[in-house]
């Protein structure tokens, strides 16, 4: 595999512990306080993207009964150690919850909404006796842009990618799985590590009913004979089983794909539902796995890293999908007619912030990634001029982008208004 594909992969896929919003709000904070060493805390400002308000509002904190910015921002200015980057709810404790709720029970916390069009975007002030700490976090959940105590600038660094000019869609879908093809297993191996991390909190959403209890539900109807136990259905639960209890807040890490642990669920699972029904080697669980996360990444290059649209349902359970196509040995025209039924299908989900009722949405986004593939393979293909479906996959995308960057941004603050007025 080129270099650059490999270090893309090896940057997307990173385990993260909570909805990715709140703990880029976390980890921000904390850098900062670990930064200024920030002992007593007079005041502490933070201001976030519209994104990333819309999508930590409501959504739970690991070990904790609480949700949302605010929480997550207090914290980060009492515990956690950034150097474990999304992993940082691992290194907090049931004390620091206490200590966070005092923090803002004190009046020392402003959380409000930046002006920006950044999707990425936490804008931390935190003050202490003599001190003053500014750290921006930007373009991914996990880079520390900006950061200057007392006046000094510590480090101002843009965004790091592969390559000053690197962009995947310089390749076409078909290249990706050439790349992927061709690749030895070695390479790919520690995308396992993903499939292992996102069955165990699925389990954990299959043997308990968290959240809202979607995939319990699910395969409780199964059990009853209401559905039958097949590859759709089944991809339906064990996805959505484990959104259930990641949105409720359960302390398990996720395989993230993308910046968004939900986005990783969506890539993954409909994967493991596969080899399950069909016993299917590790070899070529990886590669199907390697093509899943690139296709995703690739249409999440085009509609934005956070959208208006639901990105479970148009880019990563697009990706599972065309990977299902390609572990049924489907060809390249098969693969991209799963990716073109995808963008008919579910073009209009739109994304209004992490919560319990994600699970409903990675459900379907899975559920349809199965049968877009079975249709695909069947020569039931969206055609050329249906709308939005251009003439080649990547033409479909890239108009799926334009949708996504033009004609959803009023549709994204009306959102957020909405959401705004109902506190």
């Amino acid at each position: 595999m080129k270099p650059e594909l490999l270090e893309l992969l090896k940057r997307e896929v990173k385990p993260a512990m909570g909805c990715t919003e709140p703990v880029a709000v976390t980890l921000a904070v904390a850098k900062a306080r670990v930064l200024g060493e920030h002992q007593s805390l007079i005041s502490l400002t933070v201001e976030v993207s519209p994104n990333i308000f819309k999508n930590g509002l409501s959504v739970g904190i690991p070990k904790s009964d609480e949700v949302g910015i605010a929480v997550a921002s207090a914290i980060g200015a009492v515990s956690g150690d950034p150097d474990y980057g999304l992993k940082i709810y691992e290194t907090i404790n049931e004390d620091d919850i206490i200590l966070a709720k005092s923090l803002i029970a004190d009046g020392k916390l402003k959380v409000g909404i930046a002006d920006t069009e950044e999707k990425v975007f936490v804008r931390v002030v935190m003050n202490s006796k003599d001190n003053e700490t500014v750290l921006i976090l930007s373009g991914l959940h996990n880079h520390f842009a900006y950061a200057s105590h007392n006046g000094k600038i510590l480090f101002n660094q843009p965004l790091i990618t592969t390559s000053e000019d690197f962009d995947i869609r310089q390749f076409s879908i078909d290249d990706l799985i050439d790349e992927v093809e061709n690749t030895k297993f070695e390479e790919l191996e520690f995308l396992l590590e993903g499939l292992k991390m996102n069955q165990m909190i699925s389990k954990a959403g299959l043997d308990n009913k968290l959240g809202l209890g979607v995939g319990y539900s699910t395969k409780g109807a199964i059990d009853k004979g209401l559905l039958g136990n097949d590859l759709a259905n089944k991809a339906m639960y064990y996805t959505a089983a484990a959104s259930d209890a990641r949105m409720s807040g359960i302390s398990l890490p996720v395989m993230s794909s993308n910046g968004s642990g939900n986005n990783g669920l969506t890539a993954i699972l409909p994967l493991l539902a596969y080899r399950d029904q069909f016993n299917t080697s590790d070899e070529l669980m990886v590669k199907a796995l390697g093509i899943s996360h690139l296709i995703n990444c690739y249409i999440k290059s085009e509609i934005g890293r956070l959208s208006a649209l639901c990105s479970c349902g148009i880019s990563a359970a697009t990706g599972a999908g065309a990977a299902m196509t390609w572990l049924m040995d489907g060809n390249r025209s098969q693969i991209g007619g799963t990716i073109q039924n995808m963008i008919a299908n579910l073009s209009g989900m739109i994304c209004d912030g992490a919560k319990n009722s994600c699970a409903l949405k990675l459900a379907t986004a899975a559920s349809t990634g199965v049968h877009a593939a079975i249709w695909s393979l069947s020569d039931t293909k969206s055609p050329a001029h249906d709308g939005i479906i251009g003439k080649t996959v990547e033409q479909s995308v890239k108009n799926l982008g334009i949708l996504s960057q033009k004609g959803m941004q009023l549709t994204d603050s009306t959102i957020l208004d909405i959401m705004q007025n109902m506190q």
